[in-house]
């Protein structure tokens, strides 16, 4: 996955022709088995990698994907806990949100064998909630179908990405290459907090979802952070490229 993180991070300087995208894979397979570029090109698709072919050029998808057309996909997850190699996930709730409108929702437990005490306390959800919810193959192929075509946006979304890519790995599903956009960032450079914990901007803002640590409740509360933030971004960001860069590029809320 870090050789498409490199791709990723060239694409998002310039764009590339089909002989320098073959060149990248060749350098960075070194010794080890190359795969044709025809081969590549399926596997960037497949993994829902944002780009697209114009010709003999290829081009970072959301480089040019309007904000009003995209598909932003908020997520949250809960997990018995916060290591990816030996916790689960115990819940997924996340909202597709386009153009000023929910147009689709996605809420289940996922099957744990147990449930630790501290979790409990934490989000409510007990080892007997999960006694007849999905197994983890089942809710998590239905769910990485949900998200493809989307910009995956989470508060904090390096744990929810990560540890839901751990997992589509673990259970033999393909692994996503999604663009994704973090709440805490962008709340960061646009609204003026004493602190960005989701909770915090819950209520500080006005929010007040009645649920916390709780993964669809965490969503919506995210999708509403989200909102506000829009409110206060700059004129000229009108893609999505546009976005994930303001929103990554230093911490200093915009004056």
């Amino acid at each position: 996955m870090r050789v498409y993180a490199q791709l990723l991070q060239k694409l998002s300087q310039d764009s590339m022709s089909i002989e320098s995208l073959d060149r990248f894979f060749r350098d960075v397979s070194g010794s080890g088995e190359y795969l044709d570029i025809a081969t590549q090109l399926e596997i960037l698709k497949l993994y829902d990698f944002p780009f697209r072919q114009n010709g003999n050029t290829i081009e970072l998808s959301t480089a040019t994907l309007d904000l009003q057309e995209a598909v932003f996909c908020f997520v949250d997850i809960e997990t018995t806990g916060a290591k990816i190699e030996k916790h689960d996930i115990i819940e997924i709730g996340a909202v597709k949100y386009q153009n000023g409108k929910v147009i689709d929702r996605f809420e289940s437990f996922v099957f744990a064998p147990y449930v630790p005490e501290e979790i409990t306390k934490l989000t409510g959800i007990r080892t007997k909630d999960l006694s007849n919810a999905p197994q983890p193959q089942e809710i998590l192929t239905q769910f990485r179908d949900f998200l493809r075509d989307s910009v995956f946006v989470a508060h904090n979304v390096s744990f929810d990405y990560n540890f839901l890519n751990q997992a589509f790995l673990r259970y033999g599903i393909v692994p996503m290459l999604l663009p994704k956009l973090c709440t805490i960032d962008l709340a960061r450079k646009t609204i003026l907090s004493p602190r960005y914990a989701l909770g915090f901007l819950n209520a500080f803002l006005g929010i007040n979802t009645p649920a916390s640590h709780r993964a669809y409740a965490d969503a919506l509360t995210a999708l509403e952070v989200f909102k506000i933030a829009m409110m206060h971004i700059p004129n000229e960001i009108q893609s999505i490229q546009n976005l994930l860069d303001f929103s990554k590029k230093g911490r200093k809320l915009l004056s």
